[in-house]
């Protein structure tokens, strides 16, 4: 079995599975974005098998391609438009999944006009897209499930993490994100459905880790009478050795639960230490024209009252650069506030109009490309710089990780805050799911260095 980490944007292999005697042609399955769009692709190769298919380890092997794809920003779509050419050109049959058939689905269809298409709510029909498919019929499944993602067969790209999908669709109105054309309003999935399906995967499937994904964890359970705390709460009281690490949420739902939050990342050893809480801008106007919710003041609360109780709480958040109407002094009050959140990782992206957001309509207002590349790389300067610096707390660190991945001559692991502790030279001494006993005697502005001790 050969696995690859779940950071490269195209899954290369998932494990190879037997050949039945009423097998059906094998499917080759990549995926591209986010924690949720690796899950479905897991689930779609999941349903896949269940109904006899096998699933191919190379995408020369595969009688019929499937992408899962993902439209967030310009970057990722150029990638989609480039692979939906080459898998087209290939002569196979082709399943366009994912958010931009469903967000952009006359583009696709330009792209290919005899694929078929999979909407990210329509997986369960996987297996008939698939069949007709490769039938030589086009078939289209875009509307959206009466169904629940949880507890659905799957095939993991990664043995030892489980994704679990806790909700989809979400409550904002971001004026420039296209995932809520794609994903629609919030639904929250059952809080017994969930902890069903991590059960499952840390006691029958020996994961080691359990990732908690939506379209924003923050507003989880609104729809249902619940939130993202009790859920938190249910997860940790299951038993087993395992983590959790809770994925992207809003800053705009944190302050009316931000106490609770930290007592339950502070009291509950099975949570990473770990928060993604993307800001976006430190501007209060910009967030305003955003429509994001929240305020810059909201964010700096957040990450400082965590870092009261949890020092070395690794916080992520994320930038868009360029948005339109952002001055020089809307940009410096971004850098500004990064200096005094410190902020262990910064997802920063140039602004991209995306077709049918609000935003894309305001192009009078946009930034130059060549103001936007400039800031941009001030904010990598100041975001590599304030890696280093919190990177540098963990200099002389003993602890636990977990080994999550090993590629080729290295293997790494993760520590309690989620940090990635990398042990160049000898991957033969691990196996994805060992915890180890480490101490890092080096750091990088990506990674911290360990050895066993």
């Amino acid at each position: 079995m050969f696995v690859r980490s779940l950071k490269p944007s195209l899954i290369e292999s998932i494990p190879v599975l037997r050949r039945n005697a009423a097998a059906k042609p094998k499917v080759w399955v990549e995926a591209y974005g986010c924690s949720a769009s690796m899950a479905d692709s897991e689930m779609i190769s999941g349903l896949l098998k269940s109904a006899g298919y096998e699933i191919a380890a190379k995408q020369s092997e595969g009688a019929l391609n499937l992408i899962v794809t993902c439209s967030v920003k310009d970057a990722t779509e150029h990638k989609m438009v480039g692979r939906i050419k080459s898998l087209t050109e290939s002569g196979k049959p082709l399943v366009v999944a994912g958010c931009l058939p469903k967000a952009e689905r006359e583009k696709v269809e330009l792209l290919s006009p005899s694929a078929s298409l999979l909407g990210p709510h329509s997986i369960e029909r996987s297996a008939d897209v698939v069949g007709s498919a490769l039938a030589g019929s086009r078939l289209v499944a875009l509307e959206d499930s009466i169904s629940d993602k949880v507890n659905i067969p799957r095939v993991r790209v990664n043995p030892v993490v489980s994704i679990v999908e806790i909700a989809s669709g979400c409550m904002s109105e971001c004026t420039f994100c296209q995932t809520k054309l794609a994903k629609g309003w919030l639904r929250s999935y059952r809080m017994g459905d969930i902890m069903r399906q991590i059960r499952s995967d840390v006691v029958e499937g020996g994961c080691r880790e359990v990732w908690l994904t939506s379209t924003d964890n923050g507003c989880y359970g609104r729809d249902i009478g619940s939130d993202l705390v009790e859920l938190l709460k249910a997860c940790c009281s299951i038993k087993g050795d395992f983590k959790i690490r809770l994925g992207m949420m809003n800053p705009m739902y944190l302050p009316e639960m931000l106490n609770r939050l930290v007592e339950v990342f502070h009291e509950n050893d099975k949570l990473f230490k770990f928060l993604h809480i993307p800001v976006e801008s430190g501007s209060n106007r910009v967030l305003g024209k955003m429509k994001r919710g929240h305020t810059a003041r909201t964010f700096l609360d957040a990450v400082q009252s965590f870092r009261k109780k949890i020092p070395k709480m690794t916080i992520s958040t994320d930038v868009i650069v360029g948005f339109p109407t952002e001055t020089e002094g809307d940009f410096q009050a971004t850098l500004d506030l990064l200096e005094k959140a410190e902020p262990d990782i910064v997802n920063s992206s140039r602004y991209g109009a995306r077709p049918g957001t609000e935003s894309a309509k305001w192009k009078r207002e946009r930034v130059s490309s060549q103001v936007a590349k400039e800031r941009s790389g001030r904010l990598h300067m100041l975001a590599r710089k304030i890696a280093k610096k919190r990177n540098s707390l963990w200099q002389g660190w003993q602890g636990e990780i977990i080994v999550d991945e090993i590629i080729g001559k290295v293997a790494q692991g993760r520590n309690y805050a989620y940090k990635p502790v990398v042990m160049p030279g000898s991957p033969e001494q691990f196996s994805l799911g060992d915890q180890k006993h480490v101490q890092v005697y080096d750091f990088s502005n990506f990674s911290l260095k360990g050895r066993i001790i």
